[in-house]
């Protein structure tokens, strides 16, 4: 599910999970711990294995675990992206395919973001479900002003384009795109590492102190509407058209 191999001590996490890497309760807390067992490393490199980085939520699970399965879903998936985010050493990630959804997201809560094919945005939208707060605001803090087009749109995107929005950081070929992930990982690593951490902590502390505001609200809200009966028919008919 979650492979951890160490490159010159960087360790580099694989996700490997199915043909795309869909999101599932389980791979989510398997992010969280592997995460939070890698705060000693000098640095991470997050990719995928295969041709796709991640494809997001897996809403079969969603549609046959029903209402139960999402209040455990959601804010496992609120943990995954924390434990990323707040991790306190450097987290590369190398986007090896598309980016969809939450693996948008989760490729957001990086500190650099390379990628080499595919495409990459926010889809939710498409299937009538809200995002959690935490989606939300790390996508906020990676790409600015460019999350509302990107949210309420549900339009992917290019690497180029995710580039030139600040969303990606830089465009690489997909033979060089693990090496470039492992090279910057090692220049970040040099850094300071008490230092690295507190002033990675300074810049997000805007971005935790809104989710952490804004939670107990708007994530009632949000799994209430994913539990609905209308946003269940419409995940049944986007999975049927996928299979047509």
């Amino acid at each position: 599910m979650i492979g951890v191999d160490k490159r010159d001590g960087i360790a580099v996490v694989h996700l490997d999970h199915g043909k795309v890497n869909a999101f599932d309760l389980e791979l989510l807390q398997g992010v969280t711990a592997t995460m939070h067992t890698l705060t000693e490393a000098p640095a991470v490199v997050l990719t995928g294995r295969g041709s796709v980085f991640s494809a997001g939520v897996d809403l079969r699970r969603i549609v046959e675990g029903g209402p139960a399965y999402i209040r455990e879903f959601l804010p496992a998936l609120s943990e995954a992206l924390l434990a990323v985010f707040d991790h306190p050493r450097p987290v590369v990630a190398a986007i090896n395919g598309h980016a969809i959804a939450g693996g948008c997201v989760l490729a957001a809560a990086c500190d650099v973001r390379l990628m080499s094919a595919g495409t990459i945005g926010l889809t939710e939208l498409l299937v009538g479900v809200p995002f959690p707060v935490t989606v939300l605001e790390v996508m906020r803090f990676a790409a600015g002003p460019a999350i509302a087009a990107l949210a309420l749109t549900g339009r992917t995107i290019t690497p180029d384009a995710a580039c030139r929005i600040g969303l990606v950081n830089a465009v690489v070929e997909p033979d060089g795109l693990l090496d470039e992930a492992l090279r910057r990982a090692r220049a970040l690593a040099d850094v300071a590492p008490d230092a690295y951490a507190l002033t990675k902590e300074q810049l997000h502390r805007p971005t935790r102190r809104l989710i952490d505001e804004c939670r107990d609200l708007d994530d009632p809200r949000v799994a209430a509407q994913w539990e609905s009966p209308a946003t269940r028919e419409a995940m049944v008919a986007y999975l049927a058209a996928l299979t047509r």
